[in-house]
Parts: C-alpha cells; structure tokens; sequence
C-alpha cells in the first residue's frame, strides 16, 4: 500500500532527535515528525511528549520521491470544537485593559494618543530644565 498525504497510519517511534521523532510505519518504512507537528503548544524538547516505544497515530503530511515521509502527530488529533468560534486570543493583547477600550473609535483612540503625547511632551521639557540650571534661567551675553 503506498502512502498517501492527508492519510492516518499508525507507527513506532524508534528514535527520538533534538529535531523531531523517526516513526518505523508498516512496511518498514520510517518517517519523521518534525518537533513543529508534535504539539499544539511551544515543544522545547520532544522527550516531554513521546518516547522510544511508543505507538503513535499520525497524519502523513508529505511524500517525497526520494522516500522521505514527513508526519504529523498534531494534525492526527481532531480539533476541539470551540464554544464561541469568533473568539481567538491575540498572544500580545493587554487584557488587563477594559474592553471598551478594544472597540474605541479612532477619533477616541487619536484624542487618548494626543493627551499622552502633551503628557510625555511636559515631562520631558521638565527634567530637561532642571538640568539646565531651572527656572528658566539663561545665560547673558
């Protein structure tokens, strides 16, 4: 049976890299998972999800004509169906702010810069006098 990207097939892991994890398939053909298709989250190192032994279920993402069979144990697992399906967390969002704030206007958003901006502008003008000798002294000539 040849493989087929998109297919699920089921193999043991034989050896585990910094990389990723070789897979022995039927047949005796081996493929890789790359440490990307290991997990959903960030893998640091592929020990913490699969050891030597194991039998694992992946998808076949990839295969080439030289024989390199590229897997994914990630895209094996089916997607949990999520509550609110609009809803996707953005990682740098601040969400310490109110969230009227997140749909404020331009305008809004163009007067709360400029406020900041004068803010910013006096403090700075400030320190940079009293380090000039202060109250606005100058020198004659």
């Amino acid at each position: 049976m040849a493989m087929e990207a998109g297919s699920l097939v089921e193999g043991k892991v034989t050896r585990i890299t910094g990389f990723g994890a070789f897979v022995e398939l039927e047949d005796g053909k081996v493929g890789l998972i790359h440490i990307s298709e290991v997990a959903d989250v960030y893998v640091n190192d592929v020990h913490d999800f699969l050891s030597e032994g194991d039998t694992v279920q992946v998808k076949v993402v990839n295969v080439e004509s030289g024989g390199k069979i590229a897997l994914s144990l990630k895209q094996a697992k089916p997607k949990p169906q999520e509550d609110n399906a609009s809803f996707r967390p953005n990682r740098r969002a601040d969400f310490r702010r109110p969230q009227r704030q997140l749909s404020a206007s331009f305008e809004d958003k163009l007067s709360k810069f400029l406020k900041d901006s004068d803010e910013r502008l006096t403090d700075l003008k400030r320190k940079t006098d009293s380090k000039r000798g202060g109250r606005g002294s100058r020198r004659s000539d």
